[in-house]
């Protein structure tokens, strides 16, 4: 229930505050929001603070809305190693200087007593607050390595899911608790937005970069010269505005050639009888493969053995794929002894599904590169899974119903295999409350 609300009701709740909020305060309150600024107070310490802060924060943020906004090209950018360490490297590193940076604004603003006059509770939990997201993410990046990698597949895919009215939470289900809080944080900040300093984002002077330049007298050459060369400077800047605003009307001019085009886009697509034949067999086959995950869960639930295969068909190389009582999916493959070996195959790591194939008496995460011993589960030293694949307890029949072997987990094997009767005998997995019967 909790985890519902905080990643399919949270989030709405933080955007329609963000954005109710803000537009009251900037037409109800326009003169509210401001930085504040305290430079006029204390500027030494401030240069130290506020010079890595932004410029490591921007530069996150920009990554961020990058990999949002064009997760293929991302994608692509990183399927280098040497891109995706050094995208990585530098990550950690923007992460490092955004912390040292908050550090010493969040130090000036409580040791300072000029600074402290003008420091409110609300800007002291806010820098707490994103100093702890930023901690967080930096967490996250220390903890799960190549993250700028697999969020393509995972944070990216939920948040247009919020943001198309369509939340998928299974998306992050399975991550670990660092990188869930470091999302419902970023949903927090949105929320204090409208009430803190941090709304001063959104009051840009656009009128200063267009106003006709003021001429000042002073009452020295060096200060005309100075004067005048600040004047056309400025004047040059300005033209530069116009003309660049300029071809902006422009390309929206010709923007509105393709109008066309744009328009049943915004309005919505408009099927034909052919797709909307199309789109209601994409539907049936997904209500059809919901249907068999059902009936497979109530002979779960109904059964106190599932049969796996034929112990004739398992194979020391290739694994076979199965559902366990868990609904989790599993392999079965014949062991060294000519008993089976069964394992989940569900990744320890973020939870993706393992592959059958076995090289050197192991399997491979294709995820992340972990591999994983298929008689213990345990993954090699140095695998982003830290934690071993589950042994699943199995039972041998033979063609009579008759129990011939079995095994519970981490438990002896019980029984003897007949080679000459092998063709008969039949691999069963067992109920969770029933393994060592």
């Amino acid at each position: 229930m909790l985890e519902n609300f905080l990643f399919n009701g949270l989030p709405y709740l933080a955007i329609t505050i963000a954005v109710v909020g803000t537009v009251y305060r900037v037409r109800a309150r326009r003169f509210s929001y401001s930085s504040l600024s305290s430079q006029f107070l204390e500027g030494r310490n401030l240069v130290w603070g506020s010079v890595p802060w932004h410029v490591g924060i921007l530069l996150i943020l920009l990554a961020h809305l990058f990999e949002l906004v064009a997760p293929g090209a991302w994608r692509t950018l990183l399927t280098p190693r040497p891109a995706l360490l050094a995208i990585e490297g530098l990550g950690m590193a923007l992460a490092w200087f955004s912390l040292a940076g908050l550090a010493v604004l969040i130090i000036r603003r409580v040791l300072n007593s000029r600074v402290q006059a003008v420091t409110s509770l609300m800007d002291l939990a806010l820098l707490g607050l994103l100093f702890l997201q930023v901690a967080l993410g930096l967490g996250t990046a220390l903890s799960l390595r190549w993250g700028a990698a697999w969020s393509t597949g995972t944070v990216v895919p939920y948040l247009w899911g919020v943001l198309s009215l369509r939340p998928d939470p299974a998306f992050i289900a399975g991550m670990p608790l660092v990188m869930k809080a470091h999302i419902v944080g970023a949903w927090l900040i949105l929320i204090v937005l409208p009430f803190s300093r941090l709304l001063h984002l959104f009051a840009f002077p656009w009128r200063y970069w267009f106003r006709a330049p003021q001429r000042v007298i002073w009452s020295s050459v060096r200060h005309r010269e100075a004067a005048a060369s600040l004047m056309a400077a400025e004047e040059s800047r300005r033209k530069f505005l116009l003309g660049t605003g300029s071809a902006l009307v422009g390309g929206g001019l010709l923007a509105l050639l393709g109008l066309d085009k744009l328009a049943p886009y915004l309005l919505g697509p408009r099927l034909t009888s052919a797709q909307q034949a199309d789109l209601l067999e994409t539907r049936l086959v997904r209500q059809q493969a919901t249907v068999e995950q059902q009936q497979l869960a109530l002979e779960r639930a109904r059964n106190e053995f599932i049969k796996v295969a034929g112990l004739a068909e398992l194979s020391p190389t290739v694994g076979k794929y199965f559902i366990d009582y868990e609904m989790l999916p599993a392999l079965a493959f014949l062991g060294p002894n000519g008993l089976p070996q069964l394992l989940s195959a569900k990744c320890t790591h973020l939870g993706c599904t393992v592959g059958n194939q076995v090289n050197d008496g192991k399997i491979l995460c294709p995820c992340h590169i972990s591999y994983f011993d298929i008689t213990t589960g345990i993954p090699t030293p140095g695998s982003p899974a830290k934690l071993p694949l589950p042994i699943l307890g199995w039972l041998v029949r033979d063609a009579s119903g008759r129990e011939v072997a079995s095994r519970a987990p981490g438990g002896e094997v019980r029984g003897q295999i007949d080679q000459a009767a092998l063709p008969s005998y039949s691999v069963y997995i067992v109920k969770p409350h029933m393994e060592g019967v």
